[in-house]
């Protein structure tokens, strides 16, 4: 096997092209990404086969941006046959390890979404006939890579692995959450996706705590505000619109009709900040990134909106901005960045001092 599949959102496919060229050439394996417009995933072909194996261990999935998952495959195989694709599958399969799991998917598109039902059913007996032929424990083990077989259509297919230790563990590399009918609109989601992707579990009870004091630039009308203050948290919710009632007479949040490039926190004891401004991605990065290294705020949480065009170039720019901030302050910090599934022209990134 030569090449990695990755998935992401359809339209992103040249973003994550230009990423996993920068990762995989700084890691000296080179490559060339394969994709079409709007198919919700790319292939990058290895130039030398055995690399892939090693790509697949050294590019550290959690530190990628547009991808929401990765495995390292065979070739396409094409023209399957409907009647029997398992055989197929199974001829292919020799050249992977003993896998601890299996996961039957496709992408997350309209045409793509058409062969869920199909994936379901066929993981059953294809399971069966992996572990008749020792490819798949007979149970499942997150001590064994995964096993993965993804579908472009009904007709073709690949079939690798990735580590359970560096991929994604939502199906379809797709974290679920359901919207809270008391929230005042839908980016609420945005940002407990991201409280989830960026911290750890045994970590959220510490950086999360009721009682903490946070600050919401470009509050209005209250999303991610309500994210905090479910957690008990204390807002100053900043913005010259409206909040949400309902948020307002939890008594946890404090309004600031004022602009949030301006606006100062009265108190010096915020923890987090988040923003989800609609502005230029340099100019709340930089914002961000003055908080930060000023301690006005422990962790930040915020939205870069990406042009639609040179999407990834402007992301670079923004991190260099970043860097440049917390260099000149002699700040040791953390910086995470991802493409959520509940964003759109966007990039999640959470900024932390150590």
């Amino acid at each position: 096997m030569k090449s990695l599949l990755f998935y992401c959102r359809a339209g992103f496919e040249k973003d994550l092209g230009n990423e996993i060229l920068d990762k995989s050439s700084a890691l000296q394996i080179y490559g060339y990404p394969q994709f079409k417009a709007n198919q919700g995933y790319i292939v990058f072909h290895c130039h030398q086969a055995e690399q892939a194996e090693i790509l697949l261990g050294k590019l550290k999935f959690s530190k990628l941006i547009f991808a929401r998952q990765m495995f390292m495959c065979s070739e396409l195989l094409d023209d399957l046959d409907p009647q029997d694709r398992i055989s197929t599958l199974l001829n292919s399969s020799d050249a992977l390890p003993l896998c601890g799991d299996l996961r039957v998917e496709y992408s997350d598109t309209s045409e793509g979404r058409e062969l869920s039902k199909f994936c379901r059913k066929f993981s059953v007996p294809l399971r069966q006939a992996l572990r008749k032929q020792q490819k798949l424990t007979a149970k499942p083990t997150d001590q064994k890579p995964v096993l993965h077989v993804f579908f472009p259509d009904g007709a073709s297919a690949y079939i690798g692995c990735s580590l359970s230790t560096n991929n994604s563990p939502q199906p379809l590399g797709i974290l679920r959450l359901k919207f809270p009918s008391k929230a005042p609109s839908r980016s609420t989601l945005k940002l407990d996706e991201a409280f989830q992707v960026f911290i750890a579990k045994e970590q959220q009870a510490l950086r999360l705590a009721p009682g903490l004091q946070a600050v919401d630039l470009g509050a209005c009308p209250g999303g991610w505000t309500y994210q905090l203050v479910a957690r008990g948290m204390f807002v100053q919710a900043v913005d010259n619109g409206a909040m949400d009632e309902g948020l307002m007479e939890t008594g946890q949040v404090s309004y600031f009709a004022a602009d949030g490039f301006k606006y100062e926190p009265k108190k010096k004891n915020v923890y987090w900040l988040v923003c989800d401004m609609i502005e230029q991605p340099q100019r709340v990065a930089k914002l961000m990134a003055q908080w930060v290294a000023k301690k006005w705020c422990t962790e930040a949480i915020f939205n870069l909106k990406l042009p639609m065009k040179r999407r990834y170039e402007s992301l670079g720019e923004a991190f260099d901005i970043i860097e440049q901030v917390m260099c000149d302050s002699s700040c040791r910090y953390e910086i995470q960045a991802k493409h959520l599934y509940h964003d759109r022209e966007e990039i999640t990134v959470h900024l932390r001092l150590i």
